[in-house]
């Protein structure tokens, strides 16, 4: 989810849940050892709980990047050994690391030694012609021994030769019960699972297997997925009762931000698919993608976009 989930997206998706755990977009050990800190990590308040996901091999490296995090104050260090672009192979970081388990136990261990908080891998099932019963295993027992807390597994390969990134994402298929066996095999370990899943029903019935579900682009793509989270899946009321009043309830951070120096289209961007659905949705986008990203855009232009939506729920084609 890199360029995907910053800050002021998941200041969005704290309005809609109240207990989904949100996550950082991949960022490099390189990047928080040199680059612009308080831009790369700085958060607010209001996303907690967050977690803080990394990219990188070297152990020494990751352990220091994961102390930066948890001294922001991050609730966990989660270590990308997913990410199949050619960006992240030349950095011998991500999915390449399915490759070198040893390895990625190394950097376990050493976050594990420089932090108190939770130290969890999101990997995959296996990359290009490994065996998935195998690769799998053998990850996990690496970082098992080093004191994992949980794992997050994206239930398919990837293809680092030969597929792009986008179609790793959907060409690869999905092969949930090798994620469940991995669970029957260490049921003392918090498995969660990723890829594929696309609404809170299809999340609900993964945890009768497995302790935890991590949906990104579906939620991504229609935030309003989010409200069903707290009350289908924690018997708790939603924050908000529906997307406009998640509107109405995103408003401060939006005009903090704008008072910040920020410009409108930094933080609609991430609404686009709120209302996909409803009568209006279409013109709803079209307005946050040309007046929304003008220089003056404020929350007058955000109310003007909304009000084009039908409160009435109907259906409009989300394409």
């Amino acid at each position: 989810m890199m360029d995907w989930t910053d800050r002021h997206c998941r200041a969005f998706h704290r309005v809609l849940s109240r207990r989904v755990r949100l996550y950082t977009e991949m960022v490099t050990t390189g990047a928080v050892l040199h680059g612009p800190r308080d831009r790369l990590l700085g958060f607010d308040a209001a996303e907690h709980p967050v977690a803080l996901q990394l990219g990188g091999s070297d152990p020494g490296d990751l352990a220091q990047a994961a102390r930066i995090g948890a001294e922001y104050g991050y609730h966990e260090i989660n270590l990308n050994v997913g990410c199949p672009s050619d960006r992240v192979q030349d950095g011998r970081f991500g999915a390449c690391l399915m490759r070198e388990p040893a390895l990625v136990g190394e950097g376990v261990a050493a976050m594990k030694a420089a932090v108190a908080i939770p130290v969890t891998v999101k990997c995959r099932i296996g990359v290009d012609d490994q065996d998935p019963e195998a690769a799998l295993d053998a990850l996990t027992a690496a970082v098992r021994a080093a004191g994992v807390d949980a794992l997050v597994v994206h239930a398919r390969k990837a293809w680092l030769q030969g597929l792009s990134p986008k179609e790793n994402r959907d060409i690869p298929p999905l092969d949930y019960g090798r994620v469940h066996r991995l669970k029957q095999a260490h049921p003392d370990l918090p498995v969660a699972i990723n890829g594929g899943i696309r609404s809170i029903a299809e999340a609900a019935a993964q945890l009768a297997h497995l302790d935890g579900v991590m949906i990104g682009r579906a939620a991504y793509a229609e935030p309003a997925l989010l409200l069903g989270v707290d009350p289908v899946l924690f018997g708790e009321p939603a924050p908000v009762a529906d997307p406009f009043a998640a509107l109405d309830a995103y408003a401060p951070y939006v005009a903090a931000r704008l008072e910040a120096g920020e410009r409108l289209h930094a933080m609609t961007r991430h609404m686009l698919g709120l209302f996909n659905g409803r009568p209006g949705a279409r013109a709803w986008r079209r307005h946050l993608s040309t007046a929304g990203t003008r220089s003056d855009a404020g929350l007058a232009t955000l109310r003007e976009a909304a009000a084009l939506v039908s409160r009435e729920r109907g259906f409009e084609d989300a394409a």
